[in-house]
Parts: structure tokens; C-alpha cells; sequence
């Protein structure tokens, strides 16, 4: 086995530094009483009772979900039909430019998508708003959907759906009893990007969000612009939280199935035996 030398040890230390020391010095600047971001004046959490008091950050945080959960689903459901399609759709006219269309925003800069639909929404009379940011956040994380849930479908084992259809399972109920159920992580995985895509996203928002419809990256891309405040700082050290606290979740839930799974095919082997 190769040792752990110093070099590995310090290019990992300076990596890791990298990526997660700017963090840690927002989430400790978090709790700084001045108003000053970088003077540390002395421990406080009155930022956070402000940031909750701030209706403007809230309105944005709660239309950013609103529109995170919907896009997120309408991509779930059109990303998985579109990966259904390409997988088991064989050989069709227009299935290239089909699969060129499902997978252009992948490689298509965020700028020109978000000038397109906006070109397209005023062409066709619709008024800004979370509808629009709904339907662009759709239509650019329905590819990333249909890539996950199409690396499952090429590597799904065919003759389970098969052998539910000779049993008398037509092949709605077929699809609905055993395939879905097996592409179901991919399926949650793809939702998951969906949702992570469209709480992130700043550059197609700000072309497709009106007046009434403020999403929070927007909302603090504009507020920073002025100078970063130290509610700022209390409202990513929130998402980082949250962000950390899902991604342990996850890992815990993934292991615990991982752990269960082997013990079923334990119990499995000595009932066999």
C-alpha cells in the first residue's frame, strides 16, 4: 500500500482550505456585533434577529422555494418521460434532434438561455413573474433529470418488466409496479439537482423575474452591490446549515439502507441454508 506522504497531506490541507476556509470565516463573521463585516467587534446573534425581521429577504427566500419545489417536480416528471423515451424508444424520426434538444441547455451558456426566454415570454404576451422563473428553471434542469434517471434505465435488468407483463400487468401498471419503484433513487437523485439548480440560480432569474417576483440569489446579488451586510453573512451561514445538515442526512439514510440491505441478503443466505 502507497504511504501518505507529506505532499499528499499538505496538497489535501491546502484544498480543503481553499474550499472551506472563506465559509468559516463567514459563518464566524456571522455572529460579529459590528456592522462592519470586517471588523470583529464582539460576539452577537442580533444579525439573525434582524435577518428574520427583514420582510424583503423573506418574500425572496419563500418565492425561491415556491419556485424550487415546482420546477423541480414539473422537471422530475418531464426529465424522467424524456429518459424513458430515449432509452426505450428505439429508433424514431427526429429521435437525434429530439435528443439534441433534451440535452442542449447542458452546454448552452446560462445567458443565452435566459435571453431566449425572455425574448420568448414578451413574443407570446406573458407577464414576469414566478411563473416564468418556474417554467426557465424547468426547461434548463429537465436535462440534468433525464441524464441521471438515463444512466439507471440503460443499466435496468428488462426482463423483470417482462415477467410482470406475463403475468398480467399491462404496461402502465408494469411501469408503475416495477420500473418505477427501481428508478426511484434516480429519479429522487434528479429532483435533488433539480432543487439545487434552482435554489442557486441567479443569471436565468434575472432575466425571467419581474417586479413582482423576486428570488432570493437576486435578492442578494442586489443587496451586495451596496456593500456586503452582516445579515448577508446570517443568511448563508442559514443555507450552509441547511445545506450541511441535509447532506449528513443523506449520508446516514444511504448507510442505514446499505446496512439493512446486507442484512436482509444475510438472513436471505441462512434461510437458504
Amino acid at each position: 500500500m502507497r504511504r501518505f506522504s507529506w505532499f499528499n497531506a499538505t496538497s489535501l490541507t491546502l484544498g480543503f482550505a481553499f474550499l472551506y476556509l472563506p465559509m468559516i470565516i463567514l459563518v464566524i463573521f456571522s455572529f460579529n456585533s459590528s456592522q462592519l463585516v470586517t471588523v470583529w467587534a464582539g460576539f452577537s446573534t442580533k444579525w439573525y434577529g434582524e435577518l428574520f425581521q427583514n420582510e424583503a429577504f423573506l418574500d425572496a427566500a419563500w418565492v425561491t422555494l415556491k419556485v424550487a419545489f415546482v420546477s423541480s417536480t414539473l422537471a422530475a416528471v418531464l426529465g424522467t418521460m424524456a429518459a424513458y423515451v430515449l432509452v426505450r424508444g428505439g429508433r424514431f424520426m427526429g429521435r437525434t434532434l429530439f435528443s439534441g434538444m433534451i440535452y442542449a441547455p447542458l452546454v448552452m451558456p446560462e445567458v443565452i438561455t435566459g435571453l431566449s426566454l425572455l425574448l420568448l415570454f414578451i413574443g407570446i404576451g406573458l407577464d414576469r413573474g414566478i411563473l416564468t422563473i418556474v417554467l426557465a428553471h424547468t426547461t434548463f434542469s429537465m436535462c440534468y433529470v433525464s441524464v441521471v434517471v438515463s444512466s439507471r434505465l440503460v443499466s435496468f435488468d428488462r426482463s423483470l418488466e417482462e415477467a410482470a407483463l406475463d403475468l398480467g400487468c399491462s404496461p402502465m401498471d408494469a411501469f408503475r409496479l416495477v420500473t418505477l419503484p427501481i428508478i426511484a433513487p434516480a429519479v429522487i437523485s434528479g429532483w435533488l439537482l433539480a432543487f439545487t439548480l434552482s435554489l442557486d440560480d441567479l443569471v436565468i432569474a434575472s432575466f425571467t423575474a419581474g417586479p413582482s417576483a423576486t428570488t432570493l440569489p437576486i435578492k442578494i446579488w442586489s443587496s451586495i452591490r451596496l456593500g456586503v451586510s452582516p445579515e448577508i453573512n446570517a443568511l448563508s451561514t442559514i443555507l450552509i446549515s441547511i445545506v450541511t445538515v441535509g447532506v449528513i442526512s443523506a449520508s446516514l439514510a444511504s448507510k442505514s439502507a446499505a446496512v439493512r440491505r446486507e442484512r436482509e441478503m444475510r438472513a436471505a443466505e441462512r434461510a437458504e441454508a
